[in-house]
């Protein structure tokens, strides 16, 4: 079983930027193809950020972090990124990234269910200050 593994998180000030990473414990493609970056304030539902369909490289964003936030991998190390530019005190909370496997590229949206992944790792936490 692959496992994840989450970095990156920092405080920060409002304006700055960050980059989150995900390394997997193996290779995860042969089995999954949906990444998806999640983010959790504590009393709220989780709430997918950014995803990514491993099979091409299509990316899929939520509309408040459009323009700012950025989800990309580097294959040969086993590692999906998230660099978060323009950080809002909003964006504070643990970062998570997942594994699925979906039926359809389409299905790889940052809308999906969070249940629905079935690897996660520990997460990072994220602290914007204005």
């Amino acid at each position: 079983q692959v496992q994840l593994m989450e970095s990156g998180g920092e405080s920060v000030q409002a304006g700055g930027s960050l980059r989150l990473s995900c390394v997997a414990s193996s290779g995860y493609a042969a089995r999954w193809n949906c990444l998806g970056w999640f983010r959790q304030i504590p009393g709220k539902e989780r709430e997918g950020a950014a995803v990514l369909f491993l099979n091409n490289g299509h990316t899929e964003y939520v509309d408040s972090v459009k323009g700012r936030f950025t989800i990309s991998q580097n294959k040969a190390s086993n590692t999906v990124y998230l660099q978060m530019n323009n950080l809002k005190p909003e964006d504070t909370g643990t970062y998570y990234c997942a594994l699925d496997r979906v039926s359809l590229p389409g299905l790889c949206l940052p809308s999906r269910r969070s249940s629905l992944f079935a690897v996660w790792g520990q997460g990072t936490q994220v602290t914007v200050s204005s």
